[in-house]
């Protein structure tokens, strides 16, 4: 028995102890890593540089993009440090630091995704009324309230955590820190205070669930009623990739949240946490690009303007010489 006065660091779940192993996991994850600050930050660089791209749906992405390089620099740098280094301890703070940190980014991300579903709601359902419902201070008033509602969400959440006596030793069976870990560390008489908190999080993810596919099936409709088929396609090309990310992402928190512990183990864990925690902020920037024209368009032309600005440097340099 332990108390948690005396944790002054947890043991985060290995990979693997092999060497060989170890290694790989450290080159796998800095790909992952490296695809995804190259990925987001193509794409915040070409909406802040491209002014046809200063608009509501782009704004969002852009704030989209953030979050995922806070969420995926949050866990995956600690991670490829402790299997470069054989190492699995992280410090008390630093756990904190942690979970604040990823539960701040993960569900601020997922009430931007919710207001996003609402940008795509009003872009086709009422067009005629977009530059005044979604207008530049809206959008901003709403991107803050995303951010200030995950930091709100992230603070209580990771004080009422820390603040449980732990009870169970300081073994986190999770490649990072995670409440539901510490709370298998707690002891069973304090659960009931993070119970409630864990109950009104539910009904407020639920809200925007329902918010969100209510949006979509009033979008669907109204797509289906356009007589074109070229105005279909258009239309269901701007909603693909928001519902493509939205289910990427809902998909594999909800699995492995939800799960049945009859066919939960330690690998399946290390698994599913990967692909809710890891891999969506890299391939969210690579389903946004291959989907979306003005994207591709925005990116050719910054990289050939690029491209033409090193040539002349380097012709207006070799004229100098």
């Amino acid at each position: 028995m332990t108390n948690s006065s005396s944790i002054t660091q947890f043991l985060l779940l290995a990979f693997a102890d092999r060497r060989e192993l170890q290694l790989l996991h450290f080159c796998l994850f800095l790909g992952i890593y490296l695809a995804a600050l190259l990925g987001n930050g193509l794409i915040i660089t070409t909406i802040a540089c491209d002014h046809h791209l200063h608009t509501p749906m782009y704004f969002f992405l852009l704030n989209l993009s953030l979050l995922d390089l806070g969420s995926i620099s949050t866990i995956v740098p600690k991670s490829m440090a402790n299997s470069l280094w054989d190492n699995r301890a992280i410090s008390y703070p630093g756990c904190a630091a942690q979970l604040f940190l990823f539960v701040f980014f993960i569900s601020a991300e997922y009430f931007l995704l919710t207001i996003m579903a609402y940008d795509r709601y009003v872009a086709i359902c009422k067009p005629l009324h977009y530059g005044t419902l979604l207008g530049s201070r809206a959008c901003v008033h709403m991107a803050a309230a995303a951010w200030g509602t995950g930091f709100l969400y992230a603070l209580l959440h990771t004080a009422n955590t820390f603040s449980l006596p732990l009870c169970q030793g300081n073994v986190l069976d999770q490649f990072f820190c995670e409440i539901p870990q510490i709370l298998k560390l707690s002891c069973s008489h304090s659960y009931l205070r993070e119970f409630w908190l864990l109950v009104v999080s539910t009904c407020l993810f639920f809200a925007c669930f329902v918010f969100i596919v209510v949006s979509y099936v009033q979008i669907f409709r109204a797509v289906l009623r356009i007589p074109s088929e070229q105005g279909r396609h258009k239309a269901f090309s701007t909603c693909l990739p928001h519902l493509a990310v939205v289910s990427l992402f809902l998909s594999t928190a909800m699995f492995d949240y939800l799960k049945p512990p009859s066919i939960s183990s330690p690998s399946l864990d290390l698994v599913v946490s990967v692909l809710y925690s890891v891999v969506p902020p890299g391939v969210n920037p690579l389903i946004y690009s291959l989907k979306n024209q003005e994207i591709k368009d925005a990116l050719r032309k910054m990289m050939t303007g690029s491209f033409s600005e090193a040539i002349k440097g380097l012709s207006s340099s070799g004229q100098c010489s």
